[in-house]
């Protein structure tokens, strides 16, 4: 393994020589093995741990017995999220992915609503127009359970350590992810990464400038100017949109307890329950807009963060539910569209619906706010 490799043999992804120890690891797991059961097979099988762990590790060395690099867990992935997006989506569509180059290395940095799904569905993109597919900052808050580690790892995901808590430990921590993400761009290798910190909760898109100058640390270590930087890791914004927002209503749960109890203490296993919903969970039409790399607006970390959060923003679908939450009067509604949103809407507890419209609505307030600011320029 070479040197370059090793130094970040901690938070990278795992590498062709690794996969096949990883899926073994994995087999022999009992607690993926019954999540897998859980999902998969009848309940009164699933409740018979000896017949359902056999059926299931069967079924997995079959299918996964013989993969031993990452392109085929790629492959196998693709597989996967070709039948989810199938059941669980009218369509899903993109947009400026033609306008990219499919030789060059991008840090895609996106606004985030689902844990697993908005990297997911980015590298479906990817992997539909034949371009390489990212690799995925991934916190280690969701990596308390093995069986998540190894599939996160096995899928290109790298680790962002946010659980470490002393200022010096955090500085070496986030010098050497920012070393990653540059040497990753260099050796051609796309980056996915989330615009802050935890999904946007109320609907609010917005970056933190924190996660730039993260970034510019191997910047500054190198002595280059931070725009100058900037434009060497080629920053593509992308904006995801779900026509049904993801976990819609736990968010709202979480929204209405801090604002209620001041604070939310999420319980164990809450993210692995977030993961699930976001995956099985009906989503209608979801757009993904792929923008231009970065090239101005980029002399200091906030106004870059302002110039990706306006590419997010102007390049948002707005969905029917987006359009009536607002209050939109000039889009045409199709009544289908608008009985599914109001049916949907009629699910939520009364408590929580103001929370859930305002999380539908705020980026067609955002993209109103950013229009009327340009007609006055």
């Amino acid at each position: 393994m070479s040197e370059l490799v090793d130094k970040y043999a901690d938070i990278r992804p795992y590498n062709d020589d690794e996969v096949a120890a990883s899926v073994a690891r994995l087999i022999d797991d009992n607690a993926f093995v019954d999540v897998l059961a859980k999902y998969n097979l009848p309940r009164f099988l699933s409740t018979f741990s000896i017949v359902s762990r056999a059926l299931v590790r069967r079924q997995l060395r079959k299918k996964w017995g013989a993969i031993s690099t990452v392109e085929e867990v790629q492959q196998e992935v693709s597989r996967y999220l070709a039948m989810l997006v199938k059941r669980t989506t009218s369509e899903v569509t993109f947009s400026g992915l033609d306008k990219l180059d499919p030789k060059q290395a991008y840090l895609f940095i996106s606004n985030h609503r689902d844990i697993v799904l908005d990297p997911a569905l980015v590298n479906w993109g990817l992997f539909s127009y034949k371009m390489k597919t990212v690799r995925i900052a991934i916190g280690d808050n969701l990596l308390q359970i093995p069986y998540i580690t190894e599939l996160m790892r096995l899928n290109k995901s790298f680790i962002v350590k946010r659980s470490i808590k002393a200022p010096k430990e955090m500085f070496r921590a986030l010098s050497h992810l920012s070393a990653y993400i540059y040497d990753s761009l260099i050796g051609g290798n796309s980056i996915w990464i989330a615009q802050k910190e935890g999904r946007a909760k109320d609907g609010f898109d917005q970056t933190d400038p924190a996660l730039l100058k993260m970034l510019q640390l191997q910047g500054r270590k190198q002595k280059k100017e931070f725009s100058e930087y900037i434009r060497e890791l080629k920053i593509v914004p992308v904006s995801i949109s779900y026509q049904y927002e993801p976990c819609a209503i736990a968010k709202a749960k979480e929204l209405y307890h801090k604002l209620h109890h001041g604070k939310y203490t999420k319980s164990a296993g809450e993210d692995i329950a977030s993961i699930v919903e976001g995956f099985s969970a009906a989503k209608g039409h979801v757009h993904l807009a792929f923008g231009q790399p970065v090239e101005d607006g980029c002399d200091s970390p906030e106004q870059l963060a302002k110039t990706i959060d306006e590419q997010i923003i102007d390049s948002f679908f707005l969905h029917p539910g987006n359009n009536i939450a607002g209050g939109c009067k000039q889009a045409v509604i199709d009544k289908k569209d608008a009985a599914e949103f109001e049916q949907r809407m009629a699910l939520v507890p009364e408590e929580l619906k103001s929370l859930v419209l305002a999380m539908y609505a705020k980026p067609f307030e955002r993209k109103a706010e950013l229009n009327s600011s340009e007609s006055y320029k």
